[in-house]
């Protein structure tokens, strides 16, 4: 199943135009949770990330601001985060970064700090290029803020796989290629369900009208 999805996706690499989207479907799933599918929509300018439906609701990455915006329908607001700064990693800081080819066109990645393997997957480069580009920059605009969340957790919640996954690697296995599938080491798993373009649709990329905006802490 996956060789005949691979194939696919690069068949149709390439194949993008001016009027178009790249959409990629995850199906995720948290320990203990049942799985949940993620929609992510991309172009030159945006990312949006959502349920798969249209009137719920999304994030919406503006690419060129460098700015994340969480809509949330029923409150109607509109919070809005921009990159904060980071402090200097610990010293010993020294994950790795372990890459090793797979299936034609995809390489097996895993994240590694202190022996621990805190993600791993298989990436295919030539798979919406773009998209992984575009989810490497959604991390980049949240890190600080991912840093703040682990700062205030209890020392027991500390784990520093946290920082290797969402604030100073944030986007190394997402510079290998598009993630087909991933393990984190909390046990979280995301795999890729479908990936294709489609006609660009310019109303997904707003924010609905009304919405009160609240700047996020930076």
């Amino acid at each position: 199943m996956m060789k005949a999805l691979l194939g696919l996706l690069l068949l149709g690499a390439g194949a993008a135009h001016a009027t178009d989207m790249a959409v990629v479907r995850y199906v995720d799933q948290d320990p203990g949770d049942p799985p949940y599918l993620t929609r992510i929509l991309v172009t030159p300018e945006f990312m949006r990330m959502d349920d798969g439906n249209d009137n719920s609701d999304f994030v919406l990455l503006d690419r060129r601001q460098r700015q994340l915006i969480n809509v949330t329908r029923e409150n109607r607001l509109a919070m809005v985060f921009t990159p904060g700064t980071l402090p200097p990693k610990p010293a010993g800081w020294n994950p790795r970064l372990d890459v090793h080819p797979a299936a034609p066109g995809t390489q097996r990645f895993s994240l590694v700090l202190k022996d621990v393997v805190c993600s791993e997957g298989v990436a295919a480069r030539a798979a919406a290029p773009d998209a992984a580009r575009a989810m490497a920059e959604l991390k980049f605009v949240l890190a600080a803020m991912q840093y703040r969340v682990w700062e205030s957790s209890p020392r027991e919640l500390q784990h520093d796989c946290d920082l290797a996954n969402l604030v100073w690697e944030s986007g190394a296995t997402l510079g290998l290629g598009l993630p087909l599938e991933e393990r984190e080491y909390t046990g979280r798993t995301r795999q890729l369900e479908s990936e294709s373009k489609q006609l660009l649709q310019p109303e997904l990329f707003r924010v609905p009208e009304g919405m009160t905006a609240i700047n996020a802490p930076s």
